[in-house]
């Protein structure tokens, strides 16, 4: 019934969502008689873009993106969906979807409304700022951990927007695609690592209650490292990747020298503590906290499982202490993009 649920709550928003993205292709496609990006752009950043038909099309087009990326208002799919679904589907939509949706959005906003930075600034830092707070707060109240990182997931999606908050200030936009990039391969990274240590503690406790996690350092101790260090990735706290997410993303905003991004930025520094009660909160849990029901069998990982934990555990670690190897990915996508616009 759960799936079941989750699966018709995912399809209606869905369909939702692109109704009213395909309306808002149809004013852009009706003022400018191209469906070209390209072409837009150029008309976009002559007299069209001034036009409230224009802005409508382009406000309306990223709402149907932010369904994709879970952004709130639209985010009520994700967490149903998460739960419901099975957990590798589940690492899959929080990676794979929203990875896919972020990338469109960069590619929609540098390219076709490249001209249209005022209303894209406006509305990307209303989502940044509501989709931040809202998913942190709900994620503090979750007792079930695949809910938790739901939520969580729905909070790292505002700090990807954040950045964009600065879209089309002058001297920004390289800082800015830099920073999501760098943002999105270490979210990857760190979120892939994350499920993989869900699939394997469930295989033991059968359950996604959180209090299913306690002592988990005592017969898993491997595991409870990996989640440690996963965690810290997605607080920010120095040494694992996200940090240095955290720190493009914090530079971005800020070095525009605008008063949209001090506002998103002190809003970012807020969420960045809220969200460390509950990962610690998790951590706690698993090194503190006793074991349910007293079984100390060792969790057995399939090899597969535990490449993926292993590979991603070092690549957090590593790319926290040399966070300039993903820099210089992201550098090099935000210069092809230069060059492609």
């Amino acid at each position: 019934l759960t799936g079941n649920e989750a699966g018709m709550k995912y399809y209606l928003m869905g369909v939702f969502a692109s109704a009213v993205m395909l309306y808002g292709m149809s004013l852009i496609y009706g003022g400018t008689g191209t469906t070209l990006l390209s072409d837009i752009g150029l008309q976009v950043s002559g007299s069209f873009g001034n036009e409230p038909i224009a802005v409508m099309g382009i406000l309306f087009t990223l709402v149907g993106f932010a369904f994709k990326v879970s952004a709130v208002p639209f985010h009520n799919w994700a967490p149903d969906t998460y739960e419901g679904a099975p957990t590798p589907v589940t690492a899959f939509l929080s990676v794979a979807s929203k990875t896919a949706g972020f990338v469109a959005i960069i590619q929609l906003i540098y390219v076709g409304f490249y001209g249209a930075d005022r209303p894209v600034r406006l509305m990307m830092a209303v989502l940044a700022v509501a989709t931040m707070t809202v998913g942190n707060l709900i994620a503090l109240r979750q007792t079930n951990v695949v809910r938790m990182f739901a939520y969580s997931s729905v909070a790292q999606a505002g700090f990807v927007i954040a950045p964009l908050a600065v879209f089309g200030v002058p001297g920004s936009n390289d800082k800015i695609i830099t920073a999501m990039i760098t943002y999105l391969i270490i979210y990857t990274i760190v979120n892939l690592g994350v499920f993989g240590v869900i699939i394997a503690v469930s295989r033991k406790t059968g359950t996604g209650e959180m209090s299913s996690w306690g002592g988990l350092w005592n017969y898993a101790p491997g595991l409870a490292v990996a989640m440690g260090a996963f965690l810290f990735a997605l607080g920010g706290i120095p040494i694992a990747a996200g940090w240095w997410a955290k720190f493009q993303a914090f530079n971005a905003v800020v070095s525009a020298n605008h008063w949209l991004g001090y506002i998103v930025a002190v809003v970012m520094a807020v969420n960045s503590v809220i969200a460390l009660g509950y990962y610690l909160s998790l951590m706690r849990i698993m090194f503190m906290d006793d074991v349910p029901d007293g079984d100390m069998t060792p969790i057995k990982v399939p090899v597969p499982l535990a490449a993926v934990v292993a590979v991603t555990l070092i690549l957090t670690l590593v790319l926290g202490v040399f966070p300039g190897l993903v820099s210089d990915l992201a550098d090099g996508a935000s210069t092809a993009l230069a060059l492609g616009h």
